[in-house]
Parts: structure tokens; C-alpha cells; sequence
């Protein structure tokens, strides 16, 4: 049962002064409305009768949809007081925001120790100077570092956003990101393959021949490497792949096209589908080389999906490449998440 819950709270960009070549301001102002403290508070009130009764171990106040930090001190204290509000009643127990690396300094960060945050997601996007030149990001690599340095200095959980399959990225760039990611401690991840808008700098360098995305088979081998460094060494990936709500989505107009085919709906499980595979096959070769006519699979029920594989891929992965062999799929619900054994039958 899932014990950890958010209740986001998505303030506007309100212009935000960079453009980087992957997002369409256009569009995200054309559809935005402003939110007031009245409306975090109001969206707080009716999340929390949803919750009740769950279970859940942690409740956080998340301000996401934009740099947080970036927007008017002012406004920042006007949004963190109400979360604090909450907070302070016990109602929720972390708050939590979004950020760029460059919208960082001890001013804002002593803001929001005042405020009692918790949580700073830093849209790193990549380690690699080049890879955030290509991408016009408006931040260097050193801003990466400060920002990271003072988050913790101040005792604020850090977040680490990397982006797959930006310009100038490669498989080599994409594990440097995600082994400097495991140097800077955070204490989550998120992991978003590069997805071409319409209305893009990035739409138009792809029709200039500048740029070619990834395919999904591409980006699930990249984002697979580094999930796998970055989970080894503690760090908990909170998100793998957008959500269909995280892509402009009017079906009145042409913004929901993207290009090349990175975007699937299901892309953590293609991820963490192929991790599985990957355990499960190394765990079945003694079995092989002793000539077993049976194995049986196991999982606990949470990865279960996984174990079996998106559209049932592993499944029929398996039933392909070892015929002699009769294999189960089992959940044992002491095992960890994305712990998977291979027994005897």
C-alpha cells in the first residue's frame, strides 16, 4: 500500500526569463492561470479529506510547475506560510518545491528554513557544460554544484532532475550525469527522457537537421544504465518517464504532437522491466547449465508488473529464448521492491 502522498500546488512560470530549447513558454502561459495563496489553501483543503484513513506516513505540500524559488520573495513567502500553516497542525508532515540550479542563494534558502520546507528539486537536466550550452539552459555546471552544496549546507533534502536525450547528450554524457548525481547525495531522483514539443527551438533544429531524438528503445537502454547507478546507491527514483498530464495536452489544437517516438505512457515499467529481465536471466543461467526443467520467478506484488514485463514482454521473452524450461511467476511479498529471485521448483 502506498504510504507517501502529495498534494501538489503548481505555480505558474509568470514569464520565466529563460527559454530553453525543449520548452514551449508559448504554450504553458497560453494555458496557465494565476494562483493565489486562497487557491493553495483551497487545494490543500480538498485533498486532505482524500487522504484520511490510508494509512500514509508522509503527506507533503509540493509548488511545482515552474522555479519556485525564481518567483518574488513576497510571493514565495505568501504560498510557504499557508503550507507552514498546515504543517504546524500536523496535517502534513514536508513541504516541498521545484527549482532551477541559478535560482538558488542564502537568502532564498533562509526563506525557507523560516517556512519549514523540507525538500529542494533541482531541473538539473545534465552534468555535461556542453550538453546545457546545446540545451540553452541559462545555468553552468557550477551552479549545479553551488546550488547542491547549499541545499544540504542549510539541512534541506535535495532532488535531482536529469533529462535523457537533450542535445549534444550521449550515453557516455547521460552515466557522467548520473554518477555526479549519486556524488551530490540527493535523496530522490527523477529521470525524463527529452520529448519534442511542437513550437519548440528543439522542433526546429530537429527540422533543420541539428537534432534527432531518441527512440524509445534508445532512451529505455540509456535511462536502464542510470536508474541502475543511481538506485545502487540508495537514491530513491520518484519518477521515470512524463505523465500524459506533463505534456501539453489540448485536443483542440496541434500541441500535443511531439516527435520521434520517446514518449510512451508506460515508460518506467519499460525501464524497470528490462532491469528485471536483465537479474532474472543472470539468476536462471545455473539453472541452465544443470539442465533444470523448471524455475519459478519471484517478486513481491508491487513489482510484479515489472517481473512480468510491460505487455507481458518478459513473459514471452523468456518463453522464447528458454523452451526447455518451465517458468512461473510468483509474488513473495517479502522481498523489497525491485528485488527479484529465481528458485527452484
Amino acid at each position: 500500500m502506498k504510504k507517501h502522498a502529495i498534494i501538489p500546488i503548481f505555480i505558474p512560470h509568470r514569464g520565466c526569463p529563460n527559454d530553453c530549447v525543449f520548452c514551449n513558454q508559448k504554450a504553458i502561459t497560453a494555458r496557465q492561470t494565476d494562483v493565489t495563496p486562497a487557491d493553495a489553501r483551497n487545494i490543500i483543503d480538498s485533498y486532505l479529506p482524500t487522504l484520511e484513513g490510508r494509512g500514509l506516513e508522509t503527506i507533503e505540500v509540493a509548488f511545482f510547475g515552474g522555479s519556485f524559488t525564481g518567483i518574488p520573495m513576497e510571493d514565495q513567502s505568501a504560498f510557504l506560510a499557508v503550507a507552514q500553516e498546515y504543517k504546524s497542525k500536523g496535517l502534513i508532515d514536508k513541504i516541498h518545491m521545484s527549482t532551477r540550479p541559478d535560482y538558488i542563494n542564502e537568502e532564498i534558502l533562509d526563506n525557507l528554513i523560516k517556512y519549514e520546507a523540507d525538500i529542494v528539486e533541482l531541473g538539473v537536466q545534465s552534468f555535461d557544460p556542453k550538453v546545457l550550452v546545446a540545451s540553452n539552459r541559462g545555468h553552468s555546471v557550477e551552479d549545479v554544484y553551488r546550488a547542491c552544496d547549499l541545499i544540504k549546507s542549510y539541512g534541506l533534502e535535495l532532488g535531482i532532475q536529469l533529462m535523457i536525450g537533450l542535445p549534444q547528450d550521449s550515453l557516455e554524457s547521460c552515466l557522467y550525469s548520473a554518477k555526479e548525481t549519486v556524488l551530490m547525495e540527493p535523496s530522490i531522483a527523477r529521470l525524463y527522457p527529452t520529448v519534442v514539443l511542437n513550437d519548440t527551438e528543439l522542433l526546429r533544429m530537429y527540422e533543420r537537421g541539428e537534432y534527432e531524438p531518441l527512440s524509445t528503445d534508445e532512451a529505455v537502454a540509456i535511462t536502464k544504465e542510470m536508474y541502475k547507478i543511481i538506485a545502487s546507491a540508495g537514491i530513491k527514483i520518484i519518477r521515470v518517464g512524463l505523465k500524459s498530464t506533463d505534456l501539453i495536452n489540448d485536443s483542440d489544437s496541434d500541441q500535443n504532437q511531439t516527435v520521434g517516438h520517446t514518449y510512451h505512457p508506460a515508460f518506467r515499467q519499460l525501464v524497470e522491466g528490462e532491469i528485471a529481465r536483465e537479474d532474472l536471466e543472470a539468476q536462471l543461467l545455473p539453472y541452465i547449465s544443470k539442465n533444470a526443467a523448471s524455475a519459478a520467478f519471484y517478486s513481491n506484488g508491487v513489482s510484479f508488473s515489472n517481473m512480468i514485463g510491460n505487455s507481458r514482454r518478459n513473459k514471452e521473452f523468456f518463453a522464447g529464448k528458454y523452451p526447455d524450461i518451465r517458468i512461473s511467476f510468483k509474488v513473495d511479498d517479502s522481498l523489497e521492491d525491485m528485488v527479484f529471485e529465481v528458485r527452484e521448483k
